[in-house]
């Protein structure tokens, strides 16, 4: 059965390799290693930064998040971005995202300090965009654009 939970510093390693398969998969980076330890650790040594949660089944994480808070003055409360996202292979299609998804907007509901629910893609990937659009999330409002050092 599938369980959502907060996650803390022992899910560091599991997060770290997720993050790392990720982006060989999703857009054939090969990430330092190094930096994405020390990346993912600062976010459990800083708060502010965001808060990680994982999807777990028998006790095993089979999936992780990143929820980032970014302040909306025209809401006048914070906007939770998702990002981070990974599933592993023999567990997509199953849902996971899906319960994630649920947990994390019924957060916001239940919260008059969050106004949405907001994540990034990239246009390659089509099937996370799928699943997105199939949970009613609308990608045609705004366009990401970004400076990368």
């Amino acid at each position: 059965m599938i369980q959502i939970r907060c996650s803390n510093e022992y899910d560091a390693e599991a997060i770290v390799g997720f993050q790392l398969k990720m982006a060989k998969e999703t857009e054939g980076v090969s990430l330092d290693e190094i930096a994405v330890n020390n990346g993912v650790n600062a976010v459990f040594n800083d708060p502010h930064k965001g808060t990680y949660y994982v999807a777990t089944d028998d006790d095993k994480i089979i999936a992780s998040l990143l929820l980032t808070p970014e302040w909306s003055d025209w809401r006048n409360s914070w906007v939770m971005w998702i990002q981070s996202v990974y599933v592993v292979p023999e567990s997509r299609g199953k849902g996971v995202f899906k319960s994630m998804y649920k947990y994390i907007t019924n957060m916001a509901k239940e919260s008059s300090k969050i106004a949405g629910v907001r994540l990034y893609v990239d246009l390659s990937n089509s099937s996370a965009r799928n699943v997105y659009a199939k949970l009613g999330m609308v990608g045609d409002h705004y366009q990401l654009f970004e400076w990368m050092k």
